[in-house]
């Protein structure tokens, strides 16, 4: 009877031990010496200079705008220029997370109110001032992005301005290419490496801008008499293309536009799948045969939840799901990734921001800015250590993407960074051998929901190694790592290019 009993047990135990994911050891590989790609940008997220207030005026349009979410979140993010001090801490968290690749959005409203009049003095234009300033200081490349036009005198009768395709190129073109001349000869911003002149056109599988109602014209051709206007006025900078969203399939059949572009770029916003994957690895191959760069330069997962003050945008799920999104991309030769977004009002189209301004409740901006952590800290676990133009090198597991998701970074200069994603909600346990990367530590930086949340979480190595022929290492339930051979503390800047 004893024996029998004690066979029960030691059987259920062993049952137990089998069907427990929790102790299960899974094996990943890094070759430093494969590199697989190497990447023509880096990391960041979308920061936008748009702030002013307007009605819309529906009623005087035949196609009008509507009413809930016609910007998005595009606007209102950032507090008053004169509150300087704000200015200062967002500015400093934006180093903190070394933000090396940024989208800097803005509208023509905001610089040529009216046909020929330029203004360069107002409240939207310093903002935009003060984060290229910043870009400017920390050799930051700024994808500059016009959202939408919203002028009056260039919309065509009777449709929203918001939502109108110029009604006149000509004009169209010459005044985006006046803003950057005047950027670039004036204010003297060299920071500016790629140009988007509409957020999210028709073509992908979603597009509300660009309404041409009963008229006839296709934005085919402002890309082309765009491109004209910067080759006749020796602009360099390359214009970016088609930036459309929601992960639209690869179809060269919709892109003869593409001979205009210097980049190519597109959105996802449903966490990148298998198929998503596979998607990216075509638009990336097409990009990379014609000497093209590829950009992810939206991203984030609207199925966790989004509109008006809904939180899981900032939620650490939500930083599992794009931190998956970035190895994905990664593995898919994807050049730069741009999170939607740093700075976010939090209750227009959904709490996004990485840092938080302003005061939903109250409705006002406040004058301590603070990082919201599950956002903030779970990005930064990737963004602090992925410095611009890191090679992908070779990483191989023995588990599926459903487990633990991995990839393996080499810096310009010769720097490691392995992220490891456990997307279980069961402890895992890696042994991990690193070949050809010898005389440096691997630093172990963690992030979980409850660590971020603690009071006084400090982003430093809770475990270092030396030697990297076989290490043992835990990693925690719904948890992101970084085994680095950067050594940075929570007052270090991140790395921008290193």
């Amino acid at each position: 009877m004893k024996r029998s009993l004690f066979s029960l047990i030691f059987l259920f135990a062993f049952l137990s031990a089998f069907n427990n994911p929790g102790i299960k050891s899974i094996s990943i590989s890094v070759d430093a010496s494969k590199i697989l790609h190497t990447m023509k940008g880096g990391m960041g997220a979308s920061w936008h200079a748009i702030s002013a207030e307007f009605p819309f005026n529906n009623e005087k349009y035949t196609i009008p705008v509507r009413e809930t979410g016609a910007r998005g979140s595009a606007f209102g993010g950032n507090p008053p220029v004169s509150d300087k001090k704000a200015w200062q801490q967002i500015k400093d968290y934006a180093s903190w997370l070394g933000m090396n690749f940024v989208r800097v959005e803005l509208s023509q409203r905001m610089y040529e109110p009216e046909k020929g009049r330029f203004d360069w003095k107002n409240e939207e234009m310093q903002a935009l001032y003060n984060i290229l300033d910043w870009a400017q200081e920390n050799d930051v490349d700024v994808f500059l992005q016009q959202m939408w036009m919203n002028v009056e005198w260039n919309a065509l009768p009777g449709i929203h301005p918001l939502i109108s395709a110029p009604k006149d190129l000509n004009d169209y073109a010459n005044g985006i290419a006046t803003l950057i001349e005047y950027l670039t000869n004036e204010k003297g911003y060299t920071c500016i490496k790629y140009f988007c002149m509409t957020n999210e056109p028709p073509g992908g599988t979603w597009g509300y801008w660009w309404e041409y109602g009963e008229n006839q014209g296709s934005i085919n051709d402002a890309w082309a008499r765009l491109r004209k206007e910067f080759d006749d006025r020796n602009i360099s900078i390359p214009i970016s293309g088609p930036d459309w969203t929601d992960m639209p399939p690869f179809n060269t059949e919709k892109l003869d536009m593409a001979d205009n572009f210097g980049a190519i770029d597109i959105h996802s916003y449903h966490g990148v799948t298998d198929e998503g994957e596979a998607n990216l690895k075509k638009w990336a191959d097409w990009a990379h045969a014609q000497e093209k760069p590829f950009f992810l330069t939206e991203y984030g997962n609207m199925n966790l939840g989004w509109g008006k003050d809904d939180p899981n945008q900032k939620s650490f799920d939500a930083a599992i799901s794009n931190a998956c999104d970035v190895i994905r991309g990664l593995r898919a030769n994807v050049d730069a990734f741009n999170r939607w977004s740093f700075t976010n009002r939090g209750d227009l189209d959904g709490q996004w921001q990485l840092v938080k301004t302003y005061d939903i409740p109250n409705k006002k901006y406040l004058s301590e800015v603070n990082a919201e952590p599950e956002a903030y800290y779970g990005f930064g676990i990737i963004s602090r250590f992925l410095s611009k133009y890191s090679k992908v090198v070779e990483c191989n597991s023995s588990t599926s993407d459903e487990e633990v998701m991995s990839t393996a970074l080499m810096s310009p200069k010769g720097e490691i960074s392995i992220i490891l994603v456990n997307k279980a909600n069961e402890s895992r346990s890696i042994i991990m051998n690193v070949k050809n990367f010898e005389g440096k530590k691997l630093n172990h930086y963690l992030v979980t929901k409850d660590k971020v949340n603690e009071t006084g979480f400090k982003l430093e190595p809770v475990s270092r190694y030396a030697g990297f022929k076989k290490l043992e290492i835990d990693l925690p339930p719904r948890s992101i790592s970084n085994l680095s051979s950067y050594h940075l503390l929570q007052g270090d800047k991140g790395i921008f290019i290193q």
